[in-house]
Order: C-alpha cells, then sequence, then structure tokens
C-alpha cells in the first residue's frame, strides 16, 4: 500500500493508493500544523495515515511508500528534506507575517522514514508537473512547466524532458523572484519584500488589501473599478514571471492550478496570456498557458506521480 501527502501551506492531503492502475481512495484533508514543535506536521501526516487506513479498513503496517508533494524551499539535513516554507515556518521572516511559531524549518522526511520506510519528498510544484505530463495536460511535452497560483506561488520546470530540480530540490521557486521595482511594502513569508509572491499570493492579497482573493477577484469581474484595477495589476505581475520562464527556458506550455488561479480562471487566463502574447515571437509563438488537466485533483495525483 503507498500513501499519497500533499502538503500545502494551508492545507495537508492523505490518500491511499492501492496500486498504479486504480484510484485514489480515502482522500482526508486538514489545516496545516502550524503550533507546537517542529516535527508537528510530520507528526500530523503520520496520523492522518493511520486514520485513512482506519477508515478504509487497512492495516497502516502495509504502508510501505509514501509519497509526499509538498511546498517549499526545503533544506537538506543529513540528507533528508526539512521545510524552509514561508507559509509554515514563522521564524523566517519573524512575527510581523502572524504566524504562530518560531520555527526555521519544519522536518519532514526523517519521522516519516522512521515510521514508513520509503519516502520520497518534492517540491510540490515539481510533482505536480511530473502528474500533469503524465496524466494531464502537459502529456507529451518535453519543455514546459507547472505554475501554481494560491497561498504561495510556485513553479515546477522540464527541459529537454527532465524535471529540474537543483541542488536542494528547490528548482522552479519562481515565486520568489522579483519583477517590479516598488515593493509597496509587501512583506513575504521568506523574509523578501516585494517578490512575486509578496505581492500576488492568496495569503499576500489579505495582508495587502484586507480581503480575501476571491473577494477581491469577484468584485473585479463585476467591474468594480478600484478591484478590477488592483487584479489586473496582480495578472500582470504574475504574467511578467511566466513571460519570463518562457523565454528563458524557450517553453512549449505552461499549466497552470492553484486556488487563487482556478477559482478565478476566467479573469486571470486571458489576463496572464496576454503578457505572453506578441513578445519576442521566436520565443512565444504559440506557446499556452493552460488550466490544470487534473484540475482540483492535480495536489492529489502529484503525490502519486512520485512513486510510478
Amino acid at each position: 500500500m503507498r500513501a499519497c501527502v500533499d502538503i500545502g501551506g494551508t492545507k495537508v492531503a492523505v490518500s491511499l493508493s492501492p496500486s498504479s492502475d486504480t484510484p485514489l481512495v480515502g482522500r482526508r484533508s486538514e489545516p496545516t500544523a502550524k503550533t507546537g514543535d517542529n516535527d508537528a506536521v510530520a507528526l500530523q501526516i503520520i496520523r492522518m495515515i493511520e486514520d485513512v487506513c482506519a477508515e478504509q479498513g487497512v492495516d497502516p503496517a502495509t504502508v510501505d511508500r509514501v509519497g509526499v508533494s509538498s511546498t517549499g524551499p526545503f533544506e537538506l539535513r543529513d540528507g533528508l528534506v526539512e521545510l524552509a516554507t514561508p507559509n509554515i515556518c514563522g521564524g523566517i521572516a519573524g512575527p510581523s507575517r502572524g504566524l504562530p511559531n518560531s520555527w526555521m524549518t519544519a522536518i519532514i522526511e526523517a519521522p516519516l522514514v522512521k515510521r514508513f520506510g520509503s519516502v520520497r519528498v518534492e517540491n510540490d510544484a515539481v510533482a505536480a508537473l511530473e502528474a500533469e505530463r503524465h496524466w494531464g495536460a502537459l502529456k507529451g511535452l518535453d519543455n514546459c512547466a507547472y505554475a501554481t497560483w494560491s497561498t504561495g506561488v510556485g513553479v515546477g520546470l522540464c527541459v529537454d524532458g527532465r524535471a529540474l530540480r537543483g541542488k536542494n530540490g528547490n528548482a522552479g521557486h519562481a515565486g520568489h523572484s522579483f519583477v517590479v521595482d516598488d515593493a509597496s511594502g509587501a512583506l513575504c513569508g521568506c523574509g523578501n519584500y516585494g517578490d512575486v509572491e509578496a505581492l500576488v499570493s492568496g495569503s499576500s492579497i489579505e495582508h495587502r488589501f484586507g480581503q480575501s482573493a476571491a473577494e477581491l477577484f469577484s468584485a473585479a469581474a463585476a467591474g468594480e473599478p478600484k478591484a478590477l484595477e488592483t487584479a489586473e495589476a496582480l495578472c500582470r505581475i504574475v504574467g511578467r514571471m511566466l513571460y519570463n520562464m518562457v523565454i528563458t527556458l524557450d517553453l512549449q506550455r505552461i499549466s497552470l492550478g492553484g486556488s487563487v488561479f482556478s477559482h478565478n480562471s476566467d479573469f486571470v487566463l486571458p489576463r496572464l496570456q496576454a503578457q505572453i502574447d506578441g513578445r519576442l515571437l521566436p520565443l512565444t509563438r504559440g506557446v499556452l498557458l493552460v488550466p490544470a488537466g487534473l484540475g482540483d485533483k492535480v495536489g492529489d495525483y502529484a503525490a502519486l506521480a512520485l512513486l510510478d
């Protein structure tokens, strides 16, 4: 039996996978643990796997492989992944970000390896990229990317048929790149002022504008002038990030997911595409931005893709 784990800044989801040719079963989701010691998320995952096993009548001892798709960045300690994730670890940017802990990292892989044996942890956008290449909107493409616009902003990159990972598995953290001069006092959980995530992520929208992403984009779609101006500015920022990825890596297609994107795709997608179209045509001609083929299941299948 295999367990599939999706760690986000907002929630943790766990499913079971009896085999590669059967659907995921027993999905359970909870808010991500952010209090207590810095092994709290790992202990939460272990408990959730055991709970799902109990619900499905499965002996937890039969779970011998765990795939973990997690928001990053990562740090390696003795070769094992710890999360240095701005939306989980409150010690990185300090108390002004409002997280109820002082963690610099969250221990993940070591407790899971001790409990289950075989564990593979990858950045969630890299894992989602692999899932989209297996089953979704990026099938058959060797030069492509997956980008999530959600609580945070993450990217998975594939060049010449290979997913890029980097020295600590952190390749693709384009959400912490800079695309504007005016930081507007926007503090990212990573400690940067004015990076993409600090300006546009779901958590940052609430910090900056005092309303949720859902409220902002709903007002923009209804034509409320201030909301429309703000939402279009956010789309320009994300679109520029995506354009930079296209021209840097000569990509064919980018698949998009995450709650901010998926809940507002009718408004967002054409505005993002407009930041690609017509610019440096030898590199952008024919490049498409598309919704994730796996839809809201991309996070679950991202973890499964790690085990195939």
